[in-house]
């Protein structure tokens, strides 16, 4: 009897130590697993089945990054180029408006669908050319930087009206870094807007071509009228480069930036406010109006400016340029043109146009 009982009890120790044996070894399956979680690169079998797309599709989950984005049909390519940077160097939850003319949108259309972008969220809106009327000289010259969609910046509230903020981005840029830290990036309380300072960095020293160094509110605005005098203006401040904007939109509509920046653009129609020796943008001068003194700062790692002017491969090293957390052509020298700073990392971005009506021009196809 007293031996079946030692029996009894020498099972039940074998059991219980059986089971903690059991339960150790979950826990360190559990932790490794944990270590080792989708995050780390790792899949685990259950998700084996899941395509690429809906792996995709579960990493952006989360707050929308809304960014906007205008898109003209000879510089396709470049909105292209720009997007699939953006969508490929975050997991962010992006989401684009692309605004754009009829003339774009089935060609437009057609390159996201037909490419690794088919994926990509982002809704097509056509810009109303009726916003400027009696807004713009009739004989303002037809550039790059004076036709409508440059505009389009002046009207985020109205093309993302859903949104407490945003990010606009010129068409000419690659971004290297994850798009969420620009998003997060503080505003100061009270600033509609923050944008990157033409004296924050190296690039400052971009020269513009035929305007000399414009890194100043001389470089943009007549101090000679008297509307500009009575704004009691600094004319050496420096000017800012609006082709990247995180905008508060709620701080926007509260202030009627738009409004405000209407408003100047209808005063230069009539009293030809701009600098004589500008040579670039032409909706700077009414931002710099509206927002002086009275707008945050971008990191300037966050716009590395004026590879598109002359001396640009001079001034940065390539060390440099892929620290950048985004690179902008502004200037006369596009990357898909014949002559360009750092046209190869542009490259790396472009998808080609199924439709074989764009493709960059090299000298090297002369």
């Amino acid at each position: 009897m007293t031996l079946r009982r030692v029996n009894v009890v020498i099972l039940i120790l074998l059991a219980v130590a059986f089971l903690i044996i059991v339960q150790r070894n979950l826990l360190n399956l559990s932790d490794f697993l944990h270590k080792e979680s989708p995050d780390a690169g790792m899949v685990l079998p259950f998700e084996a089945e899941l395509s690429l797309d809906q792996v995709q599709d579960m990493e952006r989950k989360g707050e929308e990054i809304p960014v906007l984005i205008t898109a003209t049909e000879d510089r396709l390519g470049a909105v292209i180029a720009a997007m699939n940077s953006v969508y490929q160097n975050s997991k962010a939850n992006v989401v684009f408006t692309i605004v754009t003319m009829n003339d774009t949108t089935d060609h437009l259309r057609m390159w996201l669908s037909q490419t690794k972008l088919k994926n990509v969220k982002h809704k097509v809106i056509i810009f109303n050319q009726e916003l400027l009327s009696g807004k713009i000289p009739k004989d303002l010259k037809t550039t790059e930087t004076s036709k409508p969609l440059a505009f389009a910046r002046f009207y985020l509230p109205l093309f993302i009206p859903e949104a407490e903020k945003a990010i606009y981005l010129d068409d000419d840029i690659i971004v290297q870094g994850d798009i969420q830290e620009l998003f997060e990036a503080n505003l100061k309380p009270g600033h509609a807007a923050a944008f990157s300072e033409d004296c924050d960095s190296a690039s400052s020293k971009g020269i513009v071509r035929g305007a000399g160094n414009q890194n100043n509110y001389i470089g943009f605005l007549d101090f000679k009228k008297e509307s500009i005098k009575k704004l009691g203006m600094r004319a050496n401040t420096c000017s800012f480069n609006p082709g990247v904007i995180i905008a508060n939109l709620t701080e926007w509509r509260n202030q009627n930036i738009t409004q405000q920046l209407e408003h100047w653009m209808e005063r230069n129609t009539q009293e030809d406010l701009y600098s004589k020796t500008l040579a670039e943008s032409v909706t700077t001068p009414p931002l710099l109006i509206v927002f002086y003194k009275r707008h945050s700062s971008i990191d300037p790692l966050w716009h590395v400016r004026h590879l598109g002017t002359t001396g640009a491969g001079n001034r940065y090293s390539p060390q440099f340029v892929k620290a950048a957390k985004l690179l902008h052509w502004n200037g006369h020298y596009k990357p898909w043109g014949r002559a360009s700073s750092f046209s190869d990392v542009w490259d790396k971005w472009f998808i080609p146009d199924p439709t074989g009506k764009f493709h960059p021009v090299r000298r090297h196809s002369d």
